[in-house]
C-alpha cells in the first residue's frame, strides 16, 4: 500500500510539474506533510527525508520531461544556458543573504508576488506560437541579469525557480506557454542536479524511501511533456495561474503563523 501510494504521490507531481514547467515540489511536499500528520504510515516522512525525496524526484522529473520536450524542438536551449549561468550563482547568493532577512515576512510578500503573477495573464500580451523571433533574437545579457535575480529571489525564499522562471520567460521573452515550460524543465533539471548532488554528499537523502518515487516520477515526467503538446496554450495558462494562486496561498499562510 505505502508503495502505490508513494508512487501516486510521485506521479502527481510530476505529471503537474513537467505540464507547466514547475517541477512538482509544489504538489510532492504538501502532500508529504499531509500524510506525515495524519498518517502513521507516513511517521517516517519527517521534513528533512521529504526535502531529500523532493529532490531526488526532482531530477527524474526533469530528465524524463527534458528528453521528452527536446524530441519535439520545444525547448529554447540557448535562452536555457543562458538562465543557468545566472540562477545558480543567484541562487547561492540569495541563500546566503537569507540568513540576514527575516524569512517569515518574505515568505508573506512573495506568497502575494506569486498572487499577483498569476493575475498577469489576465493582460493580453504578444505571443510567439512558434518562437521563431525569440529564437533568432535573445538578448544574452538581460537574460543574464534577470535569471540572476531569479536564482537569487529563489535561493533566498527556499522555493523552486519554475514558478518564477516560467512567467519570466513569457513575459518578459515573449516566449509561448509551451516553450516556456519545456525551456524551465530543461533550467530545473541541471539545478535540481546540483541541489541533489548536494544533499547526498552531505548524507541528507534516505535511499530507501527514494526509491519509492523514482517510477512515479519517471513516467509523470513523461506523461506531462507529452500531454503538454495536446493542451491548447490558453488551458495551460490557467493551471499554470491556479498553481501560482495555490503556491502564494501556501507562502501566505507560512508567513502568517
Amino acid at each position: 500500500m505505502i508503495y502505490i501510494i508513494c508512487t501516486i504521490v510521485a506521479f502527481t507531481a510530476a505529471f503537474t510539474g513537467s505540464l507547466v514547467g514547475m517541477g512538482g515540489g509544489v504538489v510532492l511536499i504538501p502532500s508529504m506533510l499531509f500524510l506525515h500528520h495524519y498518517t502513521d504510515t507516513f511517521a517516517w516522512a519527517t521534513p528533512q527525508v521529504i526535502v531529500g525525496i523532493s529532490l531526488i524526484a526532482m531530477v527524474f522529473t526533469a530528465f524524463s520531461s527534458t528528453v521528452s520536450y527536446y524530441k519535439n524542438d520545444r525547448i529554447h536551449v540557448k535562452i536555457g544556458l543562458l538562465f543557468l549561468t545566472g540562477s545558480v550563482p543567484g541562487s547561492i547568493l540569495g541563500a546566503y543573504l537569507n540568513q540576514f532577512i527575516n524569512a517569515d515576512y518574505f515568505s508573506l510578500y512573495f506568497g502575494f508576488l506569486m498572487i499577483t503573477l498569476s493575475f498577469l495573464f489576465l493582460f493580453k500580451r504578444n505571443k510567439h506560437e512558434n518562437d521563431d523571433n525569440t529564437r533568432k533574437k535573445t538578448p544574452a545579457l538581460s537574460v543574464f541579469i534577470i535569471s540572476l535575480i531569479v536564482g537569487g529571489i529563489s535561493g533566498m525564499f527556499g522555493i523552486g525557480g519554475g514558478s518564477i522562471i516560467v512567467p519570466a520567460l513569457i513575459f518578459l521573452f515573449g516566449l509561448s506557454i509551451h516553450t516556456a515550460a519545456a525551456t524551465s524543465m530543461f533550467v530545473i533539471l541541471f539545478i535540481s542536479i546540483i541541489s541533489a548532488g548536494t544533499h547526498i554528499v552531505l548524507g541528507h537523502v534516505a535511499w530507501e524511501y527514494v526509491l519509492l518515487f523514482i517510477l512515479g516520477a519517471w513516467i509523470g515526467g513523461t506523461l506531462g511533456a507529452k500531454i503538454n503538446q495536446l493542451v491548447k496554450g490558453n488551458v495551460l495558462e490557467w493551471i499554470l495561474r491556479l498553481l501560482l494562486i495555490v503556491i502564494g496561498i501556501r507562502l501566505i499562510i507560512e508567513g502568517m503563523m
